[in-house]
């Protein structure tokens, strides 16, 4: 099994900046938060505040906007417009059982996931009843929802942009990958 984070992994960018950007143009009141998403998130990649922090601070205000979301219509809408950002080295190395374990939130990720025909996805949950993310499917978290799910399954190989917080995933990795760019280095 070959194992992937997904921004800038696969995607060329921050997927979810892209998504927060791509609802700002539909709900203008929404680039207030802008600075402060941007700041927190920024942050939390320096580790100047822990991801427990970070969830508590930030996501109640991303909770606030998703009872405006169209879930389907929306996330049809963006990756028709944002298709173009999947890296081009992905396609040739997929595998059938390739698994993307991202941040990004479910709704974000499956319709990417079923235009390039990935089956296997482990992703931040929103609870679209209640417009509450339920798990955040980072650092620690990703270890988590891997071993619950595939148990000791053996990861052949692991792509990531960021060491630092897919150090455990790269560790459960018989090869790990670091991808900054086009450029892929192995790591492990």
């Amino acid at each position: 099994m070959n194992v992937y984070d997904f921004d800038n992994t696969i995607y060329d960018g921050e997927s979810c900046f892209d998504l927060f950007k791509f609802y700002m143009k539909k709900d203008p009141s929404l680039l207030k938060l802008f600075p402060t998403v941007v700041k927190g998130f920024a942050r939390y990649k320096k580790g100047e505040i822990s991801i427990d922090e970070m969830i508590a601070k930030y996501v109640p205000l991303v909770e606030e906007k998703l009872a405006k979301i169209d879930y389907e219509r929306d996330t049809k809408e963006f990756w028709d417009k944002h298709m173009h950002k999947i890296k081009p080295f992905y396609k040739p190395i997929q595998q059938e059982d390739d698994l993307i374990i991202t941040a990004s939130p479910d709704f974000h990720i499956e319709e990417i996931c079923k235009r390039l025909g990935i089956k296997n996805y482990l992703t931040t949950k929103v609870d679209k009843e209640k417009n509450k993310i339920t798990f955040a499917c980072i650092r620690h978290n990703k270890i988590k929802a891997f071993e619950e799910i595939y148990g000791n399954r053996e990861i052949e190989n692991f792509y990531t942009d960021s060491p630092e917080n897919d150090g455990p995933m790269m560790n459960l990795a018989k090869h790990a990958f670091v991808v900054k760019g086009n450029k892929i280095t192995q790591v492990k």
